[in-house]
């Protein structure tokens, strides 16, 4: 059984849970990496337990101004995310037309989505928690998360959280174009600090954004604290129709990205195709053993001509 068909189940014992691909690319044309080998049959072999895959409805999204966006979460921030930009960054753009990019993060959000709720399967434990994360720098998971963040906003139903949780480096801003001072870390430090004091809404309707803070010292010992397990709860449980995701650091840079792991009801693992290695693959799963749902998602591939989808393809984006 090769390290990605481990990686659908809980490694290490116990019954597996499969967790479908989130992404796949195919070439017959061309050599295909083991990573991409294995992704293939494991999609094949898919338990009947799993997700149903289900086309998902494109749903414009609505702009609206902060005092038109509903019951604020307490005195929450707003800044308006330049849309234009994100196109050009190859980024989701809810107002642009329909694009490879946009499709292939509808297809990849539909099994979480599923995990997430019940629908067609098995609610997961926690499964509205979602950790998009990397076994090393560069493989592209902030703009995963990113894009899959701006898609599931677009569900007609559904409201993203999105949180930096690169606390050492942090990216969400930077793509998003927004400011923050404050953030998670300093909601974990600062007692006295409200969560919705440090909360960013969007322009995008039903995007919210939790940035990472100020640096600390004490980075992991924050998130493996009391005050963390005590602040997932709440985030995780407070709104039904929530989901959240949590932009984290690369396995393999930084221990915190374990520690978070223990909170999570999926994750995302990004690899970068034809570049990371099995033995990088290997170490990071080991590494999240913890979490019951584990997806990998083979980014920047090399898209086959003339195919009619083509999964986990982001140009040099991402990086």
């Amino acid at each position: 059984m090769s390290i990605i068909e481990k990686a659908a189940g809980k490694i290490g014992g116990g019954a597996p849970r499969p967790a479908p691909p989130l992404a796949v690319g195919t070439s017959p044309a061309q050599d295909v990496s083991m990573i991409e080998h294995a992704l293939a049959k494991q999609q094949a072999r898919q338990a009947p337990s799993a997700p149903a895959a289900f086309v998902a409805t494109p749903i414009e999204p609505v702009f609206v101004s902060p005092d038109l966006d509903g019951p604020a979460e307490g005195s929450s921030q707003f800044h308006s995310i330049n849309l234009a930009r994100l196109h050009r960054m190859g980024v989701v753009a809810p107002d642009a037309e329909k694009s490879q990019v946009a499709e292939e993060f509808r297809i990849i959000k539909r099994p979480l989505i599923a995990n997430a709720f019940g629908q067609g399967a098995a609610r997961v434990k926690n499964g509205n928690l979602i950790m998009v994360t990397s076994a090393l720098p560069g493989e592209g998971k902030s703009f995963c998360a990113i894009n899959l963040a701006i898609s599931m906003a677009m569900e007609m139903d559904r409201t993203v959280l999105l949180i930096d949780a690169d606390v050492a480096k942090p990216r969400v801003p930077e793509y998003l174009g927004i400011h923050a001072d404050k953030g998670l870390l300093d909601v974990l430090q600062d007692k006295d600090l409200k969560l919705s004091d440090v909360l960013i809404k969007t322009d995008i309707a039903k995007l919210t954004v939790l940035p990472a803070g100020r640096t600390y010292k004490r980075a992991t010992e924050l998130l493996a604290s009391a005050a963390m397990t005590r602040l997932v709860e709440d985030i995780g449980n407070r709104y039904p129709d929530r989901i959240i995701l949590f932009d984290s650091p690369p396995l393999l840079a930084t221990s915190e990205s374990s520690v978070l792991a223990t909170h999570m009801g999926q994750i995302v693992m990004v690899v970068e195709a034809e570049k990371t290695s099995q033995e990088a693959v290997r170490e990071a799963l080991s590494h999240i053993q913890s979490c019951e749902v584990v997806g990998m998602l083979l980014n920047k591939t090399t898209p086959t001509p003339g195919a009619d989808y083509y999964y986990g393809y982001y140009g040099s984006y991402g990086k």
